[in-house]
């Protein structure tokens, strides 16, 4: 821990004297705190708490991982060791999990895709400490994740000393990787959580309901996270792997779910007994019709998290609508001549589509469903 302090007193120094030999990088003259950076008050190495990057969501360039290079060699840095082959495709597949390409290719916003060397410097003279060279560029992306996952620190784990290359070992890197496919990332369906709080000690979480159902991406909640959530390779002499406990603050633990659940009760997650998925039906009263059950949950209510509330008389959605901007044969019934000219209004009060449509308007001795205005289709 000592070690760890005198390293970053020694970066916060150095980064305040390259700050001063830069214009506009001295943190103590800008008008910022740390909330700037972090969104909790005792930010650590394992939490952070950052904030969201400047950088994120402005690539527009998308390619799926099948559509992107299945091996690149790196070799601009070759001076005393041999290129390293990276497997592109399989870190691509990873990524969909974590952010996807705006990972590695944080500014590429129109396309073509760029390489490294387009904005990073081989040089490691320049004026803005701000952006790495190309070789810290490099390890800035790769070392945390591989740091973590290998336990070693030693250039060795990715790089060969050319002295120490042979034809044989060149060809074993390129083959490593080629035809080679990150395993299926396996989604639970649900997932049961213990708790020791007296509104409920189970709290279900149904993961296909979140992505499936809501629309809801990867990386709204493995924003932070990395290849260690899932794989440790550090493992005990008896070959086990090592179990870690840690407590987390009330905070801490609902900080993925409080952006949409800030307005529910305790009990909405909370139980004494495993919780059934989400039901509309059940949770608003609205049971989904056959029109309305395989849209997502955005169409409706918007894709900005928490979801809005929508009203019942279907305005929300469903503005406007007239016998010539409506084709009334896509619920069911297509109208017949007499009722095709009439107003929206003349069959459903007030506009208001949740209820029955009456006939009472027109017809003293009709009534809907038992008379109707046209004939089935579409069954």
């Amino acid at each position: 821990m000592k070690k760890i302090l005198v390293l970053v007193v020694a970066l916060i120094l150095t980064v305040g004297i390259e700050a001063q030999q830069s214009p506009g990088k001295n943190h103590s003259k800008l008008n910022i705190s740390c909330k700037t950076c972090h969104t909790c008050d005792v930010p650590t190495k394992d939490e952070p708490c950052l904030v969201a990057c400047p950088r994120e969501n402005i690539v527009t360039v998308y390619q799926k991982p099948e559509e992107t290079p299945e091996l690149i060699v790196i070799d601009q840095l070759s001076d005393r060791y041999e290129s390293v082959h990276f497997s592109h495709k399989i870190h691509a597949q990873m990524s969909v999990m974590s952010g996807g390409c705006e990972n590695c290719h944080h500014f590429n916003t129109s396309g073509p895709i760029l390489k490294c060397n387009s904005c990073h410097e081989t040089s490691r003279q320049r004026d803005d400490v701000s952006l790495p060279d190309l070789k810290g560029a490099y390890h800035r992306q790769c070392m945390d994740c591989h740091r973590e996952w290998s336990h070693e620190t030693g250039c060795n784990s990715c790089h060969t000393l050319k002295k120490n290359l042979t034809d044989t070992k060149r060809d074993n890197d390129k083959k490593k990787y080629t035809g080679k496919d990150h395993p299926p990332i396996l989604e639970p369906a649900h997932i049961s959580y213990q708790t020791n709080t007296d509104k409920g000690k189970l709290v279900t979480f149904y993961h296909d309901d979140h992505t499936k159902k809501f629309g809801i991406s990867c990386v709204s909640c493995h924003k932070q996270e990395n290849c260690t959530k899932c794989h440790d390779v550090n493992r005990e002499s008896n070959d086990k792997l090592k179990t870690v406990s840690t407590k987390k603050t009330f905070e801490e633990q609902h900080k993925n779910c409080i952006s949409c659940h800030k307005e529910d009760n305790c009990s909405s997650c909370h139980s004494s007994t495993k919780l059934e998925p989400f039901d509309h039906a059940k949770k608003t009263g609205w049971a989904l019709s056959k029109y309305h059950i395989n849209l997502s949950c955005a169409k409706c209510h918007g894709s900005k998290l928490p979801y809005k509330k929508v009203n019942k008389n279907c305005s929300s959605c469903h503005q406007g609508w007239n016998a010539e901007t409506f084709k009334h044969s896509v619920t069911g019934l297509q109208l017949d001549e007499i009722h095709l000219e009439l107003g929206c209004e003349d069959c459903h009060a007030e506009n208001n589509f949740a209820k029955k449509p009456g006939c009472d308007g027109c017809h003293e001795d009709f009534n809907y469903p038992k008379q109707k205005p046209g004939k089935v289709v579409g069954k």
